[in-house]
């Protein structure tokens, strides 16, 4: 595909994509390349600068974000936040529904508990009065 600078005999420029230089020049003898503005088809190419993008040096072209480091001031809180709950409470992971529930009944100690609820079960421990809440983030998994 080429792009071409044109100009009706009424000297309105535009622009327009062909096929090729040949299938700009058979369409425009036949008359089927016609001004969008006044529709004459007496249409030149004109002068047009070519779209050249410059080469990349190193250290040119936007940063690359880091993909372990917060970017912005909101990742950074949740970054602290996530930090101050896994210092603080102890991971019980999918038992977390019947850890907290356990803990409201009296059954164990109270004490900071995370983990991972299935929906049902979280709405389940809601409606039950068991104090919990959801965080903003996933617990951090073991990878083999």
């Amino acid at each position: 595909m080429i792009r071409y600078a044109l100009r009706c005999s009424n000297s309105h420029d535009f622009d327009s994509w062909f096929q090729s230089a040949e299938a700009h020049e058979t369409l425009r003898k036949s008359g089927h390349v016609a001004c969008p503005v006044c529709g004459d088809t007496d249409v030149e190419k004109t002068l047009m600068a070519p779209t050249v993008r410059p080469a990349r040096k190193a250290g040119d072209g936007p940063k690359k974000p880091s993909l372990t480091e917060p970017q912005t001031e909101i990742e950074a809180a949740m970054a602290e936040l996530r930090r101050k709950v896994e210092a603080n409470s102890e991971y019980v992971g999918l038992n977390f529904a019947a850890e907290a529930r356990r803990m409201h009944d009296g059954e164990i100690d109270q004490r900071a508990i995370y983990g991972e609820a299935k929906p049902d079960e979280a709405r389940a421990l809601l409606e039950d009065g068991v104090p919990v809440a959801p965080l903003p983030f996933m617990p951090a998994r073991k990878v083999n």
